[in-house]
């Protein structure tokens, strides 16, 4: 194996998903804490004092105590180079996180030990149902009284339609939490609380079957319970077959305590393990191995004003292929011009290292003047080909915006259109008007919070927000539609995104179906072109 194979075959990446307040992003910093990345892990809520979460970079974040952007963090533990992909849990920015899945070849789905399976983590699991992406299951919060453990597994199991295999077993939870069998070694570790924010914690190991020293470390009756639950399990169980996991049908299950540190390296040696390598992508001239072509990438997400000391856009790449090399130059296949990426960044949240080099699997920020959009594939030269879209899902919601100065107009469309650039919100124009009148579509309304929020601090322009009824929204896809004929229903309107592409706007679905009965060879699509 070449040292360019051997450096692709060391890369794990992979997204984190969760629940809002499953312990998410406790877990990543935890993560980061054993890679040495940090020295102390931030909480993610707290006084205005404490320290912030790493991947929490965003001022509303900082404020609010929730994600709502995904970050990138990298970082070597154990002679391997990790990506992790921290998404936002709360389902009004779902979005972003469908996108970050696009780019991760694993994820580790976040449960609280109290609450089972979520709303947030069915919508996301679908996902990564659809994409075959392999899950490993952290089950969060031992240290708090949990649901019956079989139970949890049975809810993942019906709920998820995915089998689970659980790699530790927890003895009790809450002030009874002991620690963990664990199955392979056929011992027990004990349960040890550290001072937050620390990896320090002492652990003792007992074998389960020196019955005579698990009693005394855990006391009999948590001893004979075990010992029941483990003959349970074992008849009961899906066996542990590597394969089902890499295929997305059995789920590796873990559990611990991120706030604690308890579980959270076992968790991570045994994952890193058993996660894939980069894995091909998908093209319109089919798979494109990662260690036998030359560099590729595709943008899967943009993100403006990272840095307020810097004020620029940064187009996130993941690269499918081969190995990035300074002032080498690419094609961006959208745009049709060969370019020179400028700066590469290896991004920790919103702090930036200059790269020289880069490997398939990796994920890398890149100085964006306003070329690239989601989806879009750079690669070598020579080579033509396009990675499969990343769909834009419909909105749910509409407000008209208004901008509250009228001088400040420049600054109002410049802000409103990066910020739709990135992909969380969507912005259109009344059909026969120009950028006069704007109104924004978002998948969920906290996402009004985030674009009132970020122009009043990223651009100094306030806007006032008009909610309008509309709940149902479809594109177009006849190329030919003369709009002013198009004949609609009383709850309809026209609009039209920024490519000009025309659109319609319902407040009830039942309008959808008279439209379409009343105009013949309409068609109309859930999903824009991109």
């Amino acid at each position: 194996m070449t040292d360019f194979e051997k450096e692709i075959n060391r890369r794990r990446t992979f997204a984190i998903i969760s629940h809002p307040d499953a312990g998410k992003t406790t877990l990543t910093e935890k993560f980061l804490l054993y890679g040495g990345a940090i020295n102390l892990a931030g909480s993610v809520k707290g006084k205005a004092t404490a320290r912030h979460a790493v991947s929490d970079w965003m001022e509303i974040e900082k404020e609010r105590g929730i994600s709502v952007t995904s970050s990138v963090l990298q970082f070597e533990y154990g002679g391997y180079c990790i990506n992790i992909l921290d998404t936002p849990g709360h389902q009004d920015f779902s979005e972003d996180t469908y996108r970050t899945l696009m780019a991760a070849d694993s994820a580790v789905m976040v449960i609280d030990a109290s609450k089972g399976v979520e709303a947030q983590t069915r919508k996301l699991f679908k996902v990564c149902v659809m994409r075959k992406i392999p899950i490993f299951t952290f089950i969060n919060k031992l240290d708090r009284d949990a649901n019956d453990t079989f139970e949890l597994l049975d809810e993942i199991e019906k709920e998820l339609g995915i089998a689970t295999c659980p790699v530790n077993w927890p003895i009790g939870s809450g002030k009874r939490f002991q620690g963990v069998y664990d199955r392979d070694r056929q011992c027990v570790i004990t349960y040890s609380d550290t001072e937050k924010g620390t990896k320090e914690g002492e652990s003792v190991e007992v074998p389960a079957c020196d019955s005579k020293a698990l009693g005394a470390v855990i006391g009999e009756e948590a001893a004979g319970t075990l010992i029941g639950e483990i003959e349970l399990l074992d008849g009961a169980s899906a066996e542990f077959d590597l394969g089902l996991v890499r295929a997305g049908e059995l789920t590796p299950v873990f559990f611990g305590s991120a706030l604690t540190n308890f579980g959270v390296e076992f968790f991570l040696r045994h994952f890193l393990e058993m996660a894939t390598t980069p894995l091909p992508r998908k093209a319109d001239k089919g798979l494109i191995a990662p260690a036998e072509n030359e560099f590729s990438a595709f943008v899967f997400k943009i993100q403006a004003n990272m840095n307020k000391a810097h004020r620029d856009r940064i187009a996130f790449m993941r690269i499918c292929s081969g190995k990035y090399e300074a002032s080498m130059e690419v094609k961006h296949m959208q745009g049709g011009k060969v370019m020179r990426l400028s700066q590469p960044q290896q991004i920790m949240a919103s702090e930036r290292k200059i790269l020289e080099e880069a490997y398939a699997g990796d994920i890398i920020g890149v100085f964006d003047p306003g070329i690239f959009s989601i989806g879009d594939t750079l690669c070598m030269p020579k080579e033509q080909f396009c990675y499969e879209g990343i769909p834009t899902f419909a909105p749910e919601h509409f407000a008209r915006v208004r901008q509250v100065d009228t001088m400040k107009r420049k600054q109002f469309v410049k802000g409103i259109t990066q910020i739709a650039q990135e992909g969380a919100i969507q912005i259109f124009q009344e059909f026969n008007t120009g950028m006069e009148e704007i109104i924004v579509g978002v998948v969920g309304v906290l996402q009004f919070d985030v674009l009132k929020y970020r122009l009043e601090n990223e651009y100094n322009v306030e806007i006032k927000l008009e909610n309008l009824p509309y709940e149902h929204i479809r594109w177009i896809e006849n190329k030919d539609v003369d709009l002013d004929r198009l004949i609609g229903t009383s709850d309809m309107k026209k609009i039209k995104d920024l490519k000009g592409n025309p659109l319609l706007l319902f407040v009830n679905a039942w309008s959808v179906g008279m439209t379409l009965d009343r105009n013949e060879g309409l068609i109309l699509s859930e999903f824009g072109r991109g």
